[in-house]
């Protein structure tokens, strides 16, 4: 993902339409985009601020509304893997999730299940 122009280049372009130069003139004057400078003005027109936008995806998971929903599978059936959560979820809510989205949503919460492969007990260990 990209970064974002500084506020300072942001406000100088702004600064320089305002002057009375065209967007054209002012992208090219800064070295930028004509969509550039014309979406950085717009912006300036509609909030008063240069300030960009906060860049990705919302820290919310669609899974956050099932929460209480999801817990009680997993205390029904302690083994229950990822993929069966995202299979329960779309089957019974109609939320189609992927078992990532799901590993997420417990991660955010601090909830790691480790399963444990049932091995033969080791003969020197001791018990």
């Amino acid at each position: 993902m990209g970064w974002a122009y500084g506020i300072d280049l942001r406000q100088r372009v702004v600064d320089a339409i305002e002057g009375g130069l065209s967007h054209r003139q002012a992208a090219d004057r800064f070295c930028i985009a004509v969509s550039t400078a014309g979406n950085w003005y717009r912006r300036w027109c509609a909030t008063g601020s240069v300030r960009p936008g906060r860049q990705g995806q919302p820290r919310r998971s669609k899974l956050d509304a099932y929460e209480v929903h999801i817990m009680a599978m997993v205390e029904e059936d302690k083994d229950i893997a990822l993929y069966e959560i995202a299979e329960r979820m779309d089957v019974e809510h109609g939320v189609r999730a992927a078992p990532s989205t799901v590993w997420h949503f417990f991660a955010k919460r601090g909830i790691t299940l480790k399963k444990r492969q049932r091995m033969r007990a080791n003969s020197s260990a001791t018990m």
